[in-house]
């Protein structure tokens, strides 16, 4: 079916009239209709191009739209300029096949898409969408599929299944993405399977072994891959899995680094690779990737969207659906967005995120860039949901938006959001949008490209192209022809290029043609270019095997200036087991031992088992260099997990022995971390028990005699004289307020080894406002222990003297078991615990409960309903325009007193006031409203009675193990001696009174505007 558009008098906005709505089931399984009808806020094409804003310098313009696409969530421009579209319309629950590939054109050449062929169809869920060979590859679980059109009608007549077995689970983190890598392999964003609690029938197939349908005797990857991303080589077969796991979307920057993006946590790199983890089993390494963000997990955003609409569990202000992440580095975008770039889309706040990549040692980081407080681009339009990004052959980013009125799954919502449906709301409509620099011209490639028909000679050249499109395409070009004439070429490339990317693009082309030769991988690993050397090594190490006289040449990048490069020579270097090898790998260790990954790397080797590196570590010990205690503690971990037991006594003896040498702790806490993360026998231990209880009670190391109590915990105490002496001795050390706090605390924590009911009433006159918090935290995580609700019990008593920190660890033991948290939501109902003092995570936990009783119950308790809460005038409020300037005088009026916004503009008594910038506008003003709706964690409202009589209230600024800070007033502070202290609770109020009485309808819309849109 083709669908053909064309509009000679405007290009925007096209106006279509609808004149039914279907339900989605039938909906989905028919084409987008023509007339489209603009409902509940949504926007026509140009309206929606011009919602948004952008960063100076820079325009967005619409390049496809519907009707000639709907429900985009990837794209693909070929090597003769036609745009594949990947049409995903079963999301969110509809698996009827109703997905399609559009091939969308421009017939007339004009820079404008208007024409649209479905080229294949009868897909399930289809997310992903690579060019290879003479058609595509679509990711669409539980398959990898291929698609190619033989007889040049526009339309695919040919469908195989090139690999098969991934599960089929919710939509959100299904295999996707498939992409060309440097490295020649086709690397798939794969996360696995998660539970589903509402919708199992659906999303509850959790995958098979992965492997290829037409030659089963070929590689196979276990069940579901393990839940981590794949890479694999269809004309040879090959399949393996690697070390990290992505959501949605993934990345390669031009040295080839890994990039992702994952829900809250919008950038992170794939560090080390998978064979370096199986090398060494005794190895304990939880994770291969590093989180580069240098403004946190869960980051700060600034969204703009006019009305937006929160689903349930969507955090309002911080990232909550990162994805589609690319790296830009082609260098027409104007400065600093030119080069080093990330950007990652941003769906449930409407935006894309940009940071700028800097070296950091072995890794990255990536750090904000721009104009402060704002997004590369952001739209006002709730309904835009950019889900995926392209960076084209003329330099430019795609923005492929979704534009849906609902963008959450049905799974984290609401059961009344749910029953209310809409979830296809925007079904038949989709954009995909070009962002350029303001003076770009018109995107020339829509007239149709000539690469696919070039000559190997011209597709060599085309390896120095400053744009990535034409270097990866034409890589993967001349490895698919595998023209041996091309070889002359790419070599002379390598030894003469000017172009960085030229020889890179060139060596790993070679690579792929199976025509490298040892000798230009020398000259590689000699390059001017760190990133050129990086790769080099790792080319190094694949011909390694029938060339051993590479060796010589990477050892001679031992003093290499540049840090990856040496990371990536300790990681090669790991395999090779002789003197010279194991001298280099010692030598860059600790060269750069701050960097943890450096640490592993060195780790990773088989040779680094044998128990000598401890050694050598140990003699040449250096207090002042933090990382000798982690790389003790890796050592100590390998150890433990290797199980032999002479190994681990000697150890131990060494650590226990007296004297106060800095390794000793690090060196046990490795051992308990090796031998509980391990297939050890914990009962290794059993002879050393003795020793470890006496080193408990009296080495003279704080930090040693912690440690002896960690690795106690992995066997805990089998004799039973020894245990009771044990639980005898801690009690009294508690009961004694003479001695030290840390030595009370440590002897509670011993007292968690045996049955803390037996000391119960002991552990809670621990739990008092006149023992320091910390104190108090040790006691509740060691009653935790007693089965039953002891410990709620007390803790519900208690609640209203409980300080913030200590409330903290006191909820987590209501999250134990079912009994537990239906008690909690008992005791929010009753008004004991208020709804904002469990916080986010453990409300939306609680919310997503598998109970159904409990997930009910918290909903009606948790779920946002502020507006029946406050004043209806006021919503008034929310539909006028607001001015910043007017908006500035109201804060200064009104809350200054209290409140400043990002540590400027008023008196720090209340929270800060630049915190809810993110959130909604009607959240803020129920806020203002009804100030106990959600008070900020830590400006609880405190009530203190001294021992002399004195009562004062006031907000706890901080505490210590021997005072307290109040802050009783606006400038006003008293510390408070807790010995002085008869009672504490906490009041269910707010110290901010209601603004409703003070200012207008138009003086709030004015206070809206400045917190929302700080200058």
């Amino acid at each position: 079916m083709e669908f053909t558009i064309k509009s000679n008098s405007i290009k925007y906005p096209i106006r279509f009239l609808y004149s039914a709505v279907v339900v989605y089931l039938f909906f989905s399984c028919c084409n987008p209709p023509r007339n489209i009808r603009y409902e509940k806020s949504a926007l026509p094409p140009s309206q929606g191009a011009a919602s948004f804003e952008t960063e100076p310098g820079f325009k967005i313009e619409l390049i496809a739209s519907e009707p000639l696409i709907a429900d985009p969530v990837d794209m693909e421009i070929d090597e003769f300029g036609r745009m594949y579209v990947v049409e995903m319309h079963g999301y969110p629950l509809d698996k009827s096949g109703s997905g399609k590939i559009k091939l969308v054109t421009d017939s007339d050449g004009d820079g404008e898409m208007d024409k649209s062929t479905v080229f294949a169809e009868h897909l399930v869920l289809p997310n992903g969408v690579m060019r290879w060979k003479k058609g595509i590859l679509v990711t669409d679980a539980p398959h990898v599929l291929y698609f190619e059109d033989s007889d040049g009608d526009g339309k695919s007549d040919i469908r195989d299944t090139i690999l098969t077995g991934f599960s089929l689970s919710n939509p959100h983190i299904n295999v996707n993405n498939p992409l060309y890598g440097l490295d020649n392999w086709i690397h798939l964003a794969h996360r696995g399977a998660i539970t589903t609690r509402s919708y199992q029938n659906i999303f509850g197939d959790e995958g098979t072994e992965i492997y290829y349908p037409h030659f089963p005797d070929t590689d196979r990857l276990p069940k579901n891959a393990e839940s981590r991303s794949v890479r694999f080589k269809p004309d040879e077969h090959k399949l393996e899995m690697t070390a990290a796991q992505a959501q949605f979307g993934h990345a390669f920057n031009v040295w080839g680094h890994h990039l992702f993006g994952d829900n809250q946590n919008h950038a992170f790199a794939e560090v080390i690779a998978a064979p370096y983890i199986k090398r060494n089993p005794g190895l304990l390494i939880p994770t291969a990737v590093e989180a580069i963000s240098n403004h946190g997990n869960a980051a700060e955003i600034f969204q703009v969207t006019t009305h937006p609409e929160r689903q349930m569990f969507s955090g309002a202000g911080t990232m909550t659906s990162a994805g589609g992440i690319v790296a830009y580095d082609d260098g027409v975008f104007p400065a600093p967005y030119d080069k080093n770039l990330t950007f990652i889309c941003e769906s449930v706040s409407n935006l894309v995120h940009a940071d700028k990549l800097r070296d950091t040692g072995a890794t990255l980081v990536a750090g904000r860039v721009g104009t402060p407080q704002k997004e590369f681009i952001a739209s006002r339009d709730a309904w835009s949901r950019p889900v995926n990004l392209y960076v084209g052959p003329d330099g430019a980013l795609y923005i492929v938006d979704y534009y849906r009125r609902i963008i959450e799954h049905p799974e984290w919502m609401s059961d009344e959001a749910v029953a209310e449906g809409g979830f296809y709301d925007g079904k038949n409509m989709g954009r995909i949008y070009r962002v350029t620099s303001k003076n770009a011209a018109a995107a020339d490639w829509i007239k149709g490209l000539k690469l696919g028909d070039e000559p190997s000679e011209s597709l060599v050249k085309q390896l120095e192209s400053p744009f990535q499109w034409y270097r990866i395409n034409a890589q993967r070009l001349l490895v698919d022809k595998q023209d041996e004439l091309a070889v002359p070429a790419l070599t002379r490339l390598v030894q003469n290029s000017k172009v960085a990317a030229g020889r890179l693009h060139a060596l790993w082309t070679l690579e792929g043609m199976h025509a490298l030769k040892s000798e230009l991988i020398e000259r590689a690993l000699k390059d001017t270019v760190a990133g050129i050397r990086e790769n080099a090594v790792k080319l190094a190490e694949i011909h390694l095997p029938e060339v051993p006289g590479l060796e010589n040449a990477l050892l001679a990048l031992q003093n290499d200036a540049d840090a990856k490069v040496r990371f990536r020579l300790l990681c090669a270097l790991g395999s090779i087991d002789n003197n010279s090898s194991e001298q280099v790998r010692k030598k860059l260790l600790f060269t750069d031992i701050n960097d943890k990954w450096v640490q592993t790397a060195a780790l990773s080797a088989t040779s680094a088992q044998s128990g000598s590196l401890l050694t050598t570590v140990l003699n040449s010990y250096n207090d002042e260099v933090p990382a000798y205690a982690s790389l003790t503690q890796k050592l100590a971990g390998m150890a433990g997990a290797g199980g032999d037991a002479s190994k681990i006594h000697t150890l131990i003896g060494q650590a226990t022995a007296p004297g106060n040498q800095s390794w000793k702790a690090p060196l046990l806490n490795g051992l308990a971390q090796g031998i509980r993360g391990s297939k050890t026998n914990p009962e290794v231990l059993k002879p050393d028990q003795p020793l470890l209880v006496k080193t408990c009670f009296g080495h003279a190391s704080d930090d040693v005699r912690r440690a002896a109590f960690h690795l106690l915990r992995v066997s805990g105490i089998s004799n039973e004289a020894l245990a009771k002496e044990t639980m005898s001795k801690a009690a009294a050390n508690v009961a004694n307020k003479n001695l030290p706090d840390e030595r009370r605390i440590e002897s509670i924590e011993i007292l968690s080894l045996g049955d803390p009911s037996a000391v119960s009433e002991l552990l809670k006159k621990i739990i008092i406002p006149q023992e320091q918090p910390s104190l108090q935290m040790a006691a509740i995580e060691t009653l935790n222990k007693v089965p039953g609700k002891t410990v709620t019990d007390y803790i519900l008593q208690q609640w209203p003297a409980l300080t913030p920190g200590v409330r903290d660890v006191a909820l987590n033991t209501f999250m134990v078991n079912a009994e537990r948290r239906k008690q909690l939501l008992s005791a929010v109902e009753s008004g004991i615990v208020l709804p904002a003092s469990l916080g986010w995570n453990l409300s939306a936990q609680l919310m997503q409960d598998n109970e159904d009783a409990i997930r009910n119950r918290a909903r009606a308790l948790l779920s946002n309903k502020d507006e029946a809460k406050v004043n209806k005038e006021f919503q008034k409020a929310l539909h006028l325009t607001g001015n910043y300037d007017n908006g500035k005088t109201v804060f200064l009026n009104n809350c200054a007193l209290c409140h400043q916004v990002r540590g400027s503009t008023g008196v720090a008594f209340g929270p800060d006031l630049g915190t809810v910038q993110g959130w909604l506008a009607k959240d803020i003003l129920a806020n203002i409203l009804a100030p106990n709706l959600s008070i900020a964690t830590g400006f609880d409202l405190w009530e203190v009675e001294l021992n002399a009589g004195e009562i004062m209230q006031g907000v706890i600024g901080s505490e210590t193990a021997s005072a307290i800070k109040l802050k009783t007033a606006p400038g006003v502070e008293k510390i408070l001696n807790r010995g002085n202290i008869k009672s504490l609770k906490v009041i269910n109020r707010s110290i901010m009174p209601s603004l409703s009485t003070q200012i207008t309808h138009r003086e709030m819309a004015d206070l809206l505007a400045f917190l929302k849109q700080k200058k």
